[in-house]
């Protein structure tokens, strides 16, 4: 006669209830750092959103929800009070406090953190409780609970033992404790960090929150090759790819065991160029600055042919815009902010015999080789074109461990970007990629390091402004300011595919962020 424990195992294994809840997923790229406050880029933002957690998070439509704060109220228009939840504990057993959140929203705040223009712009908590934070802000904040959802919360006690108080400073190639050790409150807890190879974290079994789905373990693995990546999803090496390359998709659709689930991401893909230096640091043209004059940027955009790229080298999957705001909803859908300059090669060639360079001129095209999709194909294609006015573009792809910290030094005379995430409201992408390059952060991610007096001057006045009609009018004028200078030259939205396994259940968030607690790893057919 079978055992009873013998009967309940053969019961759970027939109702699918018994198997391995581990997740493998990969990407094309590794999370930089697992210090919360040192890079602000998508995946590492993500995966250390899996440990940290903010002081409220986002829902699966994107809606803003209680997380380690659970009623805030607006006292009045440059001051918040935000209640703290009870009982919660970092994963070391730290309990967490009101200290915890004025510490880090102090470190966010630091120099070394280009988190420092959300933090600066949600002002200086104050702690008046254990368990009650204010806030006193510098000026009004029509994006205040927004910009909440971008700053971790650390322990200031497991920080400082560590001597961790400050971020680790990422482009100069600091390292500090916090680079390879995490300690939040969140679902899961690192467990060991091998960089660009393997990365592996287990649920949290004293998370405040809940967990919809099963995912006991987690295993994160970069895998840059676009065919490698593909192969390890129809093997079943992996269980989940954030990115399966477009080339691939028809595959991958049509190979048994695997499925693939679109959505749209709120992003920009666009290019930037040096519009500061006298003298550009990588090109043949001396003395002076070609990118100064907007008719050699404007030539540049009309060279473009968006609807060739489109097709063959993104395959379909990107939406066509002239706006460098994440989501149509950052212009409120304004069709002229929306449309493109022509592709025009002849009026192209036409501006730049006009701006001087009738034969055109050489320079470097810096981009990622595994942020963006097809981001070094994307600049190679964008190489071709502009070969057809002259300019001699060299494309200097790298990885993204490499060239973020480049570009942040402002080592570039051309370089791509993408923007974007949970926040499809203009202030995330006005401050700080379209001002000026300022204090605290303000125009940090500008690495063209242009100067518009009056661009500023719209930008500031809608981050202060409380009457919705008119800060819309002051977004809408700052827009076209800025493209009618063609201070960047917009590309694309991506639109996000994700391949996983058909035992494999995910939410796909417009932010293209993977929330592991909501995924079900179910058996294996």
């Amino acid at each position: 006669m079978k055992s009873r424990l013998a009967v309940l195992i053969l019961a759970a294994a027939a109702s699918g209830l018994l198997h391995a809840q581990t997740l493998r997923w990969a990407s094309q790229g590794d999370a930089q750092t697992m210090d919360p406050h040192s890079q602000n880029e998508l995946l590492t933002n993500s995966i250390n959103g899996q440990v940290y957690d903010t002081l409220v998070m986002r829902d699966k439509q994107l809606g803003i929800v209680p997380a380690l704060a659970t009623e805030w109220a607006q006292v009045d228009p440059t001051h918040w009070r935000l209640k703290l939840r009870p009982n919660v504990k970092f994963h070391d057993g730290t309990p967490f406090n009101a200290d915890d959140v004025v510490f880090s929203f102090a470190r966010a705040s630091n120099p070394a953190s280009p988190f420092r223009t959300y933090a600066n712009s949600m002002g200086t908590p104050r702690k008046v409780d254990d368990l009650t934070v204010e806030f006193t802000l510098p000026q009004f904040d029509p994006v205040f609970l927004q910009h909440a959802t971008t700053i971790y919360i650390m322990s200031k006690v497991w920080s400082e033992k560590n001597n961790a108080g400050a971020p680790l400073d990422f482009k100069n190639k600091e390292d500090r404790y916090t680079n390879l050790h995490a300690n939040g409150t969140g679902p899961y807890v690192l467990v060991l960090r091998q960089p660009d190879s393997r990365t592996t974290f287990k649920r949290n079994p004293n998370y405040w929150g809940t967990f919809e789905g099963n995912v006991q373990e987690v295993v994160y693995s970069p895998i840059q090759n676009d065919a490698t990546r593909s192969a390890a999803l129809i093997s079943g090496e992996v269980d989940f790819i954030l990115d399966p390359p477009p080339q691939d998709l028809q595959r991958l659709r049509s190979t048994a065991g695997v499925k693939v689930v679109d959505g749209m991401e709120n992003r920009a893909v666009f290019i930037g160029m040096d519009q500061a230096r006298d003298q550009l640091l990588y090109s043949d043209v001396k003395g002076k600055n070609p990118f100064k004059d907007v008719r050699v940027r404007r030539a540049l955009y009309q060279a473009v042919d968006i609807e060739t790229l489109r097709r063959q080298i993104m395959r379909g999957q990107s939406l066509i815009t002239g706006s460098v705001t994440p989501s149509p909803l950052g212009d409120f859908n304004d069709p002229q902010l929306e449309g493109r300059l022509p592709f025009d090669i002849a009026k192209a060639k036409a501006l730049m015999a006009e701006a001087g360079y009738p034969n055109g001129f050489q320079v470097q095209l810096d981009c990622p080789n595994n942020r963006y999709i097809n981001d070094e194909a994307i600049c190679l294609a964008l190489a071709n074109m502009w070969s057809k006015i002259g300019v001699n573009v060299k494309v200097q792809a790298q990885p993204r461990a490499t060239y973020f910290p480049k570009a942040e030094k402002l080592d570039v005379s051309m370089y791509m970007l993408g923007w974007g995430g949970a926040i499809t409201d203009a202030e995330v992408t006005l401050t700080p990629v379209l001002h000026s390059r300022g204090e605290g952060g303000t125009g940090y991610y500008n690495w063209g390091n242009y100067k518009n007096p009056k661009l500023d001057q719209l930008i500031e006045a809608s981050s202060k402004e409380p009457d919705p009609a008119k800060r819309e009018q002051l977004i809408k004028a700052a827009l076209r300011e800025h493209n009618e200078q063609v201070h960047h030259i917009p590309l694309h939205r991506q639109v996000i595919p994700w391949g996983m396994r058909s035992n494999v259940t995910a939410v796909h968030r417009a932010d293209n962020w993977l929330e592991w607690r909501w995924v079900t790893v179910g058996p294996k057919g």
